[in-house]
C-alpha cells in the first residue's frame, strides 16, 4: 500500500467516524422519545416538531458552510462542526422544557450542517469516478452504524438511567474525532480527476447548478426520500412501543436492527452496484436507484400489514425495505459528483441538502406527527370515546405510517426520470472541461 493510498484510507475511515457520530447524535431524540412525551404530555405533533427543530437551520445554515467547502480548508469546518455539535447534544440532556431541547437541537442543527458539504467535496477530490461509490458507500456508513448505536445504546441507558443520560453520553466520542480531523491531509481540487482547476462553468454558482436539468430531479427526489427517512426514523421506536407493545429497551433493539443491519447491507451493496453499472453507462446509478426504490415500496407495506406482536416478520420485512431504500446515498450521491465540477461539489451537495431537508425531513417527522395525530383523533371518534389512549395513539401512528410506501412508489418514478437527463447533462460537464479555454485557465492554476 502507498503513503497516497494510506492517506486515502485514513481520510475515509476518519470521515467515516464523524458522520457515524453526527448520526448517533441524530438519532437519541428519537430514540428517546416516548419517555420525554410522556414526562411533558407532548402530542405526536409536537414529538414531531422537536425532531424537525435541527432540520431548518441545518439547511440554512449548510448553504454557506457548502460555499467555504468549496474555497476554503474543509477539515478545519468539519472540526469545528463536529466539536460544537458534540458538545450542544450533551447539553440537551440539561433541557427542563420541550421549548430549552428545541434550542438545543438547533444549535446541533448548526453544526451537524457542516458535514456532509465539506465530506463530500474531500471524498471526490480523494477518489477517482469508477470507485467514487464504493467510497461514499463508506462514508455513508456512518449512518446505519450510527444509527444502531443510537437506538441500541441510548435505550439501554435511557432504561437504566433516564433519558437525559442518554444525550450526556455521546458528547465524548465526537469531540475525539473533532481533534483528529485536523490531522487528514486536505487533497487539492479536482486531484481525482487529473486536474487542479478551482474554476466552475460561468456564472453564480447556484445558477450554475439550478441549469443541470438531473440535478433538478436529484433535488425532488431527496425531498421525498429524506421524508420517507426521517419519518421512519422518527417513529420507529414509537411504533414498536405502541403497537406492538415491546417496552423502550427491547423497541431500541429492534431499531436498531432494521436500522443498521440494513443500511450496511444496502449501502455496501448499493456502492458496489452503483459503480459496476455507473461504469458502463451514464444513467447506471440513477437506474440502481429506482429499481431498488420500486422494490422497497412493497416490503415496507407488508412490513405495516403484519399484525401487532408480529415482531419478527416486521423487523425482516422492514429491514429488506429500508436495505433498498439505503441504496439511495451510494447511488446518487455519487451521480450529483458526475454531474457537477470539483470547484463546485460542496456548494452542490449544500444546495442538494437544504432542498432535501426543507422539503424533505423537516415535514417527514411533523407530518407524519399530525397524520398519526389525525388519525387517532378519528379512531376515537369511531370508537365513541371521549378520551385519547394509547390504543388510539398506536392506531393513528400506525396508520400515518403507510405514507412512506407510497412515496418510494413516487421517488423511484422520479429517479427514473432523472436517469433519462444525465447522460446529457454529463456530457455536457465533460464537454467544458475539455475545452482549450478550460483547459487554459488549468495550465495556468
Amino acid at each position: 500500500m502507498t503513503m497516497e493510498t494510506r492517506r486515502r484510507v485514513f481520510a475515509l475511515w476518519v470521515l467515516f467516524g464523524i458522520n457515524t457520530v453526527n448520526f448517533y447524535d441524530r438519532q437519541i431524540l428519537p430514540a428517546v422519545a416516548e419517555p420525554i412525551r410522556k414526562e411533558w404530555a407532548l402530542s405526536d405533533s409536537a414529538l414531531g416538531l422537536l425532531a424537525t427543530a435541527f432540520t431548518l437551520l441545518y439547511a440554512f445554515v449548510g448553504v454557506p458552510f457548502g460555499r467555504w467547502a468549496d474555497t476554503r480548508s474543509r477539515t478545519r469546518l468539519l472540526s469545528a462542526g463536529c466539536a460544537a455539535w458534540s458538545v450542544l447534544t450533551a447539553a440537551s440532556g440539561l433541557a427542563q422544557s420541550a421549548w430549552q431541547l428545541f434550542v438545543t437541537r438547533l444549535g446541533v442543527g448548526v453544526g451537524e450542517a457542516s458535514c456532509a458539504p465539506a465530506a463530500n467535496s474531500l471524498i471526490g477530490d480523494l477518489y477517482p469516478r469508477e470507485q467514487r461509490a464504493r467510497a461514499l458507500s463508506v462514508f455513508m456508513l456512518g449512518l446505519p452504524v450510527g444509527m444502531f448505536f443510537s437506538f441500541l445504546v441510548s435505550g439501554l441507558v435511557a432504561h437504566a438511567h433516564g433519558w437525559r443520560a442518554a444525550f450526556y453520553v455521546a458528547g465524548l466520542p465526537g469531540l475525539v474525532l473533532a481533534a483528529i480531523a485536523l490531522l487528514v491531509r486536505e487533497p487539492q481540487r479536482g486531484s481525482s480527476e487529473g486536474c487542479v482547476n478551482a474554476a466552475h462553468r460561468p456564472g453564480s454558482p447556484y445558477l450554475v447548478l439550478l441549469g443541470i436539468p438531473t440535478f433538478l430531479w436529484i433535488i425532488v427526489s431527496g425531498a421525498l426520500h429524506n421524508f420517507n427517512m426521517y419519518a421512519a426514523a422518527s417513529f420507529m421506536t414509537a411504533f414498536l412501543g405502541r403497537y406492538h407493545a415491546l417496552d423502550l429497551k427491547a423497541a431500541g433493539l429492534a431499531s436498531s436492527l432494521v436500522f443498521g443491519v440494513s443500511g450496511v447491507v444496502g449501502l455496501l451493496a448499493g456502492g458496489r452496484a452503483a459503480d459496476r453499472f455507473g461504469g458502463a453507462r451514464a444513467d447506471g446509478r440513477l437506474l440502481v436507484s429506482a429499481v431498488t426504490m420500486a422494490v422497497a415500496a412493497p416490503c415496507v407495506y407488508l412490513a405495516l400489514r403484519q399484525p401487532g406482536g408480529a415482531v419478527v416478520p416486521f423487523v425482516v420485512l422492514m429491514g429488506a425495505g429500508l436495505a433498498c431504500m439505503y441504496v439511495y446515498y451510494s447511488s446518487v450521491y455519487a451521480a450529483i459528483q458526475d454531474l457537477v465540477e470539483p470547484a463546485l461539489r460542496g456548494t452542490a451537495m449544500a444546495a442538494y441538502f437544504f432542498a432535501m431537508y426543507v422539503l424533505g425531513a423537516s415535514f417527514g417527522p411533523l407530518g407524519t406527527g399530525m397524520l398519526s395525530d389525525h388519525f387517532a383523533r378519528k379512531a376515537m371518534a369511531g370508537a365513541g370515546a371521549t378520551e385519547m389512549t394509547e390504543a388510539f395513539k398506536a392506531i393513528g401512528l400506525h396508520h400515518a405510517m403507510y405514507v412512506i410506501p407510497v412515496l418510494c412508489m413516487l421517488l423511484a418514478v422520479v429517479l427514473y426520470v432523472a436517469s433519462r437527463t444525465v447522460g446529457r447533462d454529463v456530457a455536457r460537464l465533460r464537454e467544458w472541461q475539455d475545452s482549450p479555454a478550460t483547459k487554459a485557465n488549468e495550465g495556468a492554476t
